[in-house]
């Protein structure tokens, strides 16, 4: 419900022109998950915007005709549901290939194509529980999900960069191709450089991963919370001289980064000592006065006037011409040459879908009898 549609966003917030072909009548159901307005949610605007709707009866003989004539102007092809689903429907690679020989066809998992789980119904709470996620996100032995769809969005950025490169394969002379990625394989693969890397070494003379849960710990100030982390030498020494214990740099227990680490409980507990007796503010400016890595813990509410989000330029105003106006993030990355851009907002269910059948040389009475059809609408 999110992999496929936040990575297409991507492409289109980079240029893409990118068609989200839905069935007649509900159309995606993320349309109507979570917070909304005027019938759509704030997670469909957000991962659909930039795109243009077409809305096709893919069960029916023309509908599916339909499909196909859209397949062949087309680049790449993105499809998210369960294997063997779009081969029955008559949408699976090697139909679009004979259509299309170029075309880069994309299938996004939730545990890929074969194995025990394969035909299993997913979704990011299932992949959180099974990639080790959660587990990673617990104290004490009780396991914690992460309060976000963090498993598909991973996916999405994963797919996203895949369809980048196989499109400049292709522009090299490799052609198209067939790509697939599942939901689990990114979530694990995004895992293991920190979470799971004692499950890194094979054999024996491994050293215990630090734990690092008592390291990251929220810090409570007189009217708030922060994050504070000191790894090098150097901000230790100054956090040391911020909490006003210049004695830190000397004790054994931190005076050297594996022992800090070992003793995160205990670093935790020094800095909570004086934290908790002074303003956010006032705690932050003397650990920036000393170099040391920190910020205030942002609510959703604070998070949207924070200066450095302001001077970034990401958080965008619009003006949906259905929804009224929202806030949305811009684009990620800046280019320069070609720069990405936020030129539409997320469509309303078929609302291009004259447009796009006009654009496959249909006229106004074809288009007629179609949704007379049921065909589209």
């Amino acid at each position: 419900m999110v992999s496929g549609p936040m990575a297409t966003s991507l492409l289109a917030d980079q240029g893409a022109d990118v068609i989200k072909v839905e069935q007649p009548g509900s159309g995606d159901l993320i349309r109507y998950i979570g917070c909304s307005r005027a019938g759509m949610s704030a997670i469909f605007n957000t991962i659909n915007r930039n795109k243009r709707s077409i809305a096709i009866d893919l069960s029916s003989e023309r509908g599916l005709e339909l499909a196909l004539e859209l397949v062949k102007t087309a680049d790449v092809v993105v499809e998210n549901f369960r294997p063997g689903v779009a081969e029955r429907m008559g949408l699976g690679y090697k139909a679009l290939l004979a259509v299309n020989p170029e075309l880069v066809y994309a299938s996004i998992r939730g545990f890929g194509s074969s194995g025990p789980r394969a035909d299993q119904r997913v979704y990011d709470l299932v992949i959180q529980a099974l990639s080790g996620m959660a587990a990673s996100q617990g104290r004490d032995g009780r396991p914690e999900f992460v309060h976000n769809i963090v498993c598909d969005k991973t996916s999405a950025i994963y797919a996203a960069q895949a369809i980048s490169a196989a499109l400049f394969a292709r522009e090299r002379g490799a052609g198209g191709q067939q790509l697939e990625l599942c939901m689990l394989d990114a979530s694990v693969a995004f895992l293991w450089p920190d979470v799971m890397q004692d499950r890194s070494w094979l054999g024996d003379g491994v050293s215990a991963p630090a734990p690092l849960a008592d390291l990251l710990d929220a810090q409570p100030t007189a009217d708030g919370w922060v994050a504070v982390l000191a790894i090098s030498d150097e901000e230790f020494a100054g956090l040391a001289r911020a909490l006003d214990k210049p004695q830190l740099v000397n004790d054994p227990r931190f005076a050297e980064l594996q022992s800090r680490m070992e003793h995160g409980a205990e670093m935790s507990a020094a800095i909570r000592e004086v934290s908790r007796t002074q303003p956010s503010v006032d705690f932050l400016a003397r650990l920036e006065a000393e170099g040391v890595p920190c910020a205030p813990i942002n609510t959703s509410e604070q998070l949207i006037d924070d200066p450095q989000i302001l001077a970034n330029g990401l958080l965008q105003e619009i003006e949906h011409p259905h929804c009224g106006p929202m806030r949305v993030p811009g684009p990620v990355a800046r280019f320069e040459g070609t720069p990405a851009e936020l030129h539409s907002p997320s469509p309303l269910l078929g609302e291009h879908s004259d447009q796009l059948l006009g654009e496959l040389g249909l006229n106004e009475d074809e288009i007629t009898v179609l949704r007379g059809q049921g065909s589209v609408a």
